[in-house]
Formats: C-alpha cells, structure tokens, sequence
C-alpha cells in the first residue's frame, strides 16, 4: 500500500491558521497527533482501528468526519436505494460512509456515500488496499451542524478535479439538496425534488420527500 504524506506547515502556523486552511472547521474536529501536516494514510487507518473514528487526510492533516446518527441514517437509506438500482443493472458498487477513497495523493476523502463504476476497476476487480485509490462517480454527503460552507467548497473542487461526475450535499435541516453536476453547475431541490442518477447512474431516482418522510416515520414524527 502507498503511504503518502504532505510537507510540514510552515512552523511558525497556529491552530487558527490551521483551521482556516480547513476551511473554518470547529477545531475539535482537528486531530494535533500526528503534527499536522505530517499525517499518512497509515495514520488514518490508526485512527480508525483505535478510536473507530473516521477521519479524512487533508494536507498531512487528520480530520474528523462530523456523522451523527441522523445523518448516517439518511446516508443509509441511500445506499439501500442505490443497490436496489444496481440489481436490476450492474453498473459498479456502492460504498458506505467508512469508505475511504484517494482522489489524489497525499488527500483521502471518505464521502458518505460513494458510486463507482466499475470502468474504473480494471477488470471490474475491487483495489486490494483498504483505501481505494481512486474518486468516485458520485459522492454524496449529508450535511452536520459543523460542516462550513468553505469545507464543502474545498471538498467540492477535489471531487470535480479528481475525475467524480456528480456530487450531492443533503442538508437535513432543511429537508433539501443542492446537485452538482461540475463546480459551478447545480440544482437546488425542495422537498418536493427529487435526486436522479443521470447519466452516471441511468434510472435511479429518490424523492426527497421519500427519503425524509421515511426517517420521519421511524422517528415518530
């Protein structure tokens, strides 16, 4: 497995200048062991076998994903929708939010949920390593409280830049969603809209209003 990692920062950086090179994160979500920017792939793994925390490598930086149970529970019921699709066309694989990926080196990204051809696995055989080298097709991410607009801006640029062709962030809060077909093309849908796998995934389709109105009945509402 490649282990890679990024220059130190500039020694002279405080925490702050840390956090806003992360795009204005809570700090708490900032892990200080290993220094940051001195972070691995190795590392990453590390955390998650001793704390079973997920974090992503951003920048030789270990960085908490911020996943409450809500939110994995909607990220769930995607999934679920998602493989009922690809039973009737098997076009590649789904992975979870511990799905780890290398878009590109030295930056692990783990989207809650993940899309990948399998034009991307060469003879349609799943990567050996336990992060996948390589951006998805979709990346999907349910937004928490301490998601910043700026972190979803970097996230957004790595994912379009690295080769993924649609991006869905789902923000709970406000029972909507914003699609993104490239960095600078989306569509904001209501809780009357509906998310569509176009040509990444033809024929998949969720209602927003299915996907909350779901979650809401085994939440009592």
């Amino acid at each position: 497995m490649s282990i890679t990692s990024c220059a130190a920062l500039p020694t002279e950086w405080t925490v702050a200048d840390v956090q806003a090179r992360l795009g204005h994160i809570p700090p708490e979500r900032i892990r200080t062991y290993p220094a940051p920017g001195t972070a691995t792939e190795q590392d990453v793994l590390d955390a998650e076998a001793r704390s079973d925390r997920i974090c992503e490598l951003v920048d030789g930086i270990l960085v908490e994903k911020p996943m409450a149970s809500y939110e994995s529970l909607l990220a769930g019921r995607i999934i679920h929708t998602l493989w009922n699709c690809l039973e009737e066309q098997d076009l590649g694989i789904v992975l979870g939010e511990a799905g780890m990926l290398r878009i590109q080196p030295g930056q692990v990204r783990v989207p809650d949920v993940s899309f990948i051809r399998w034009e991307r696995m060469p003879g349609r055989r799943l990567p050996d390593q336990r992060i996948y080298p390589l951006a998805p097709d979709l990346a999907v991410e349910v937004l928490s409280e301490s998601n910043t607009e700026a972190e979803m801006q970097r996230k957004l640029h790595e994912y379009f830049s690295t080769g993924t062709r649609l991006v869905w962030y789902i923000d709970p809060r406000t029972r909507t969603a914003r699609v993104y077909t490239a960095e600078d093309q989306w569509d904001d849908l209501d809780a009357n809209g509906a998310l569509s796998g176009g040509e990444v995934l033809p024929g998949f389709r969720l209602s927003l209003e299915k996907l909350f109105g779901w979650a809401d009945r085994h939440r009592g509402r």
